[in-house]
């Protein structure tokens, strides 16, 4: 399921964007839930993951472009579409990184293009992050953000670099292949991601943030050849 969220103070555009991403995806046959919000102070004290965000520049009190800093802050890596209708205001958009912008009055030819540039573009990022169906939700986590990943009882557990600690059900064999090469299976209930590898002794691996995972007898020489060839990679 994918996330959206729509930042406007007028309820005309909330109401018009809304409909038109809705009849977008529809088409698409992919599920999705909107967010609406009506300033930038109640979007930055929303909670909740955000996958796809249209945020009008011009409002009271915090304006948009406030709003997509403290975001980019807070590490927000969705992708951010500005509404306006300065369209010389879009300039400032590049030190918040954001995707693309849309003139008010939204044209809907103008709409679609631009969604189906960003369709593409969510297809090609599912290379680089994890799709988690939990129950009804589905959630997108960029595999970066993930430091290893545990096995308990056919559940997985992912630990984040935020510290959150996201559970589903998976077999550990089917995540292994779709984290690939960036992670290494060290024990028969964990992978590691490489990246947050700082040292490796007595048959433990410690990762950023101090936690130590076993690193099996049989699997303690492939992981010593394979963290060699990931620094020369990297040029460490």
């Amino acid at each position: 399921m994918i996330h959206i969220a729509i930042c406007d103070d007028e309820k005309f555009m909330l109401d018009q964007i809304s409909k038109m991403v809705f009849d977008f995806f529809h088409g698409k046959n992919m599920e999705i839930v909107i967010s609406r919000f009506s300033s930038g102070r109640e979007l930055l004290g929303a909670e909740g993951n955000i996958d796809i965000l249209f945020l009008d520049i011009q409002m009271a009190g915090i304006d948009g472009m406030e709003t997509a800093r403290k975001l980019r802050s807070r590490c927000f890596k969705g992708f951010l579409i500005f509404v306006t209708v300065l369209r010389e205001m879009v300039f400032q958009s590049f030190e918040v990184q954001a995707y693309d912008y849309l003139v008010k009055p939204i044209e809907k030819v103008h709409f679609d293009k631009l969604m189906e540039r960003l369709y593409i573009s969510l297809r090609n990022a599912e290379e680089e992050v994890l799709l988690v169906q939990k129950g009804g939700e589905c959630s997108i986590i960029p595999i970066d953000d993930i430091i290893f990943c545990e096995v308990i009882n056919r559940k997985v557990y992912l630990h984040l670099v935020s510290s959150k600690v996201v559970d589903y059900y998976d077999r550990i064999e089917k995540l292994e292949t779709k984290l690939g090469e960036k992670f290494f299976r060290c024990h028969r209930s964990y992978l590691i991601h490489l990246k947050y590898v700082r040292s490796y002794k007595n048959g433990m691996a410690c990762l950023e943030g101090g936690k130590e995972i076993p690193i099996s007898r049989l699997r303690s020489k492939e992981f010593s050849n394979v963290m060699m060839q990931y620094m020369r990679q990297r040029g460490v």
